[in-house]
């Protein structure tokens, strides 16, 4: 069982969680919902089209200009606020690694932490903690906040083992200073401290995550992993990560942190319907 906010979601139910930046300069949407009213605008389609959970984010990833704590919380955390106001029972998550900012957060509503950069800041956790907040606890390898990695590679080529190791340590340490086991999930990290290589190893061996018994969150959307796989632009990448997604699914992942929330939909519908867990939404062929 799975429990965020207000939520408790069974086993094998799989949750979209919307990308909602708050930054001028992201990589995809560049600064489309910096402003409030389209970002609220934003984060009302998005759960019209069927998320969850919507994630939002006050820094890129990537490199770019500096953002003190203080920017982050002014772009966050009023936001957070006037989400929660407008959806009470919405998951609302906060994609930040630092604990300041989380604290912001989860006194204005936040439900979940999603530490994208891998417990850099282990106050983090006791935050989410305090708050009885959910954790996300993703894999980085080495790589600090807002880098790219640079001829990263991994004992034995194992990128794997290394994730699961990284992960559950997250996870065991959350644990330990207080964060509900029903509210942590681990990620492998797609692109962060990875080659496109290991993120195409993680993809293929996340059964290995989901077999630990943690909720597993992928983040795939637009990922340079996909644009490379394919030699597409980020304009040019949805088709392959909606097969990145169509796989994670198969294996057993449980959020997909994303942009196209109707395009994820419908994949992870059909794949449900493959695999027997949901009915097709009508079956008329062969009856009449």
């Amino acid at each position: 069982m799975l429990r965020l906010g207000t939520h408790e979601f069974e086993t094998n139910e799989p949750l979209i969680m919307a990308i909602v930046n708050r930054t001028p300069d992201s990589f995809y949407d560049r600064g489309a919902t910096f402003r409030d009213e389209p970002a609220l605008d934003r984060v009302e389609q998005a759960v019209s089209d069927g998320a969850a959970i919507v994630d939002i984010g006050g820094v890129k990833a990537g490199p770019g200009d500096e953002v003190t704590v203080r920017e982050e919380i002014d772009r966050t955390v009023g936001f957070v606020a006037e989400v929660r106001r407008r959806f009470p029972k919405l998951v609302i998550s906060v994609d930040t690694w630092r604990h300041e900012v989380g604290e912001a957060v989860c006194a204005e509503g936040a439900d979940l932490l999603n530490d994208a950069w891998g417990g850099v800041d282990p106050a983090l956790a006791e935050v989410a903690a305090r708050h009885s907040a959910g954790l996300v606890c993703t894999h980085v390898g080495r790589a600090q906040p807002r880098t790219r990695p640079h001829r990263v590679g991994y004992a034995d080529g194992a990128v794997m083992s290394d994730i699961l190791r990284g992960t559950l340590g997250l996870a065991g340490r959350a644990v330990e200073v207080g964060v509900r086991p029903d509210g942590i999930l681990i990620d492998p990290g797609h692109d962060f401290g990875k080659s496109t290589r290991h993120s195409l190893e993680a993809t293929r061996r996340l059964d290995e995550m989901v077999e630990t018994g943690w909720p597993v969150l992928v983040s795939l959307s637009n990922k340079d992993f996909v644009g490379e796989t394919l030699d597409r632009p980020v304009t040019e990448r949805l088709i392959g990560t909606l097969a990145t997604t169509a796989v994670s699914a198969w294996l057993g992942a449980r959020v997909y942190r994303v942009h196209e929330v109707a395009e994820t939909r419908q994949v992870l519908e059909m794949v449900a319907a493959i695999a027997g867990r949901r009915e097709p939404a009508v079956a008329r062929r062969g009856l009449a």
